[in-house]
């Protein structure tokens, strides 16, 4: 076939791909490596949001947005990114969000030695316990290891992925995250978004528009710890 056919097509399977991912290529990578959470179980109308790579300028705006819709958030936070930013760590505390652990740097973590991501992993708690218990931690990029998650379990976290990624950290559209979301949103989902300068305030436009749309749909919006807890509670009673 010519390439003006064959490339289009291509174009448009890539795409559809890419849309759906949520809906099948996730259970496929949680059931692989059982490890890390990346959606809970349950019939619920309810889905955790995660925020990553806070505290930044723009957390101010994404907390006046969850006040505002009465959504709760998990923020996984940069722990260098702390200095200078101790009131905003406390606000998001304040207004009943739990933060996780993020590492030191926005960086991909499997690029890490085993000895740098442990050191990563307990400096960037030694920062964040100051504030608050944390039970979470997402390795930068996504990306992990078996050895990655003994280490990250030694430390006495739980690994936190998700299975709604609006690529919102390498497109610039709220319209493209705001639709990904509610296309592919379900009970037990973890959708994941990004803080940090224009990144930040895309979030809190997004969260603008999908927070409406999801209560208007049944869901509530709450915390990983929150959600993490009906799978808890759906495997007691089996």
């Amino acid at each position: 076939l010519p390439l003006l056919v064959v490339l289009p097509i291509f174009i448009l399977a890539a795409a559809l791909v890419i849309w759906t991912a949520p809906r099948w290529l996730v259970a496929t990578i949680a059931k692989r490596s059982p490890g890390c959470l990346y959606n809970v179980h349950t019939d619920a109308r309810v889905v955790a949001l995660t925020v990553d790579d806070g505290p930044a300028t723009a957390t101010a705006e994404i907390l006046r947005v969850l006040r505002e819709h009465d959504a709760r958030a998990t923020f996984f936070l940069i722990s260098t990114y702390v200095a200078g930013r101790e009131a905003t760590v406390n606000e998001i505390l304040g207004q009943g969000h739990e933060i996780g652990n993020h590492m030191t740097r926005d960086e991909p973590s499997i690029r890490l030695s085993r000895e740098a991501f442990g050191t990563a992993v307990t400096e960037a708690g030694a920062v964040l316990r100051q504030f608050a218990s944390v039970e979470w931690l997402r390795p930068g990029s996504g990306w992990y290891t078996s050895r990655m998650l003994a280490t990250i379990d030694e430390a006495g976290y739980r690994c936190a992925l998700g299975s709604i990624y609006p690529f919102d950290a390498q497109l610039p559209s709220s319209t493209f995250a705001s639709a990904f979301i509610l296309a592919n949103v379900q009970p037990g989902a973890v959708i994941v978004l990004h803080d940090g300068a224009a990144r930040g305030y895309r979030t809190a436009k997004t969260l603008q528009r999908v927070l409406p749309a999801l209560r208007t749909r049944g869901y509530r919006v709450v915390s990983l710890s929150t959600l993490a807890r009906l799978e808890t509670n759906i495997a007691t009673k089996n």
